[in-house]
């Protein structure tokens, strides 16, 4: 069994702005999947395997939940989505610096001085303020919402009462994981902010033309660009966070729309 973890949106995306050390090439799902668990995660997957084993006896009984209530699950995931896909579609708010010394608060009332279309020393911090913010969002929303689904699962069928203790096991496992590296997007974005300023200023250079920071997020514009990356590679963020609630929302109306 192959596949390429590569073949996610957000990893393409990511890839394509700011290259990271490519794999080593020839590992399977497995191999992979064994740089990112240690010898007591592999100990808990092997309980939870021998846990599922146990539950097989009556595997194939039906399900029992209503069929509406897989519908009613895929609307929950829905709305968690579009609460966030709004979110992420909101401009990030400015940075409140807070002045602790006159020199800080001379530098703050010359920034507030200063008029927005000639603010030349735009900065990233506000993205990765919101970035990291949207991030925790995420988090306080879709583990309950995947948790409520594993247990309509549970009470479901046989079956899918393996699904949800597989699907909580390997939250466990890989959560520690997700945790460290995502909010590392934040920072990998930075590079993307830097590459397209410093690409806009060679272009001026090249043509001898004047800077007009007025034009940076008009359409074409670098900073308008960027927006748009951000917005992007966070919608794909979100859509790989929703992807195993996903997947069991999608077992369990498989399961209670097959035939008698």
């Amino acid at each position: 069994m192959r596949s390429s973890f590569s073949h996610s949106t957000l990893v393409r995306l990511l890839g394509g702005w700011t290259p990271a050390e490519a794999e080593p090439s020839g590992l399977d799902v497995a191999e992979r999947l064994s740089l990112w668990v240690n010898a007591f995660d592999a100990i808990r997957l092997q309980g939870a395997h021998q846990a599922i084993a146990g539950l097989r006896g009556r595997a194939h009984a039906r399900a029992s939940a209503p069929r509406g209530r897989a519908q009613a699950l895929a609307e929950d995931v829905q709305r968690v989505r579009s609460v966030m896909a709004k979110a992420i579609a909101q401009e990030p708010p400015p940075v409140v610096e807070t002045a602790l010394t006159p020199a800080d608060l001379r530098r703050l009332a010359r920034a507030a001085a200063k008029p927005v279309e000639d603010a030349g020393d735009v900065s990233y911090l506000p993205w990765r303020q919101r970035h990291l913010e949207l991030q925790r969002q995420m988090e306080l929303m879709i583990p309950p919402l995947r948790d409520h689904v594993r247990q309509a699962l549970a009470q479901a069928s046989p079956r899918l009462r393996q699904l949800a203790a597989l699907d909580a096991t390997m939250e466990q496992v890989l959560a520690p994981r997700e945790q460290k590296l995502l909010p590392t997007i934040a920072d990998r974005m930075q590079r993307r902010f830097a590459d397209l300023r410093s690409a806009h200023l060679q272009a001026l250079q090249d043509s001898g033309q004047p800077d007009e920071p007025a034009a940076w997020r008009r359409p074409g514009g670098w900073l308008e660009r960027f927006a748009q990356d951000w917005r992007q590679l966070l919608a794909a963020e979100l859509d790989l966070r929703l992807q195993p609630v996903t997947g069991l929302v999608e077992a369990l109306s498989k399961e209670l729309n097959e035939p008698q």
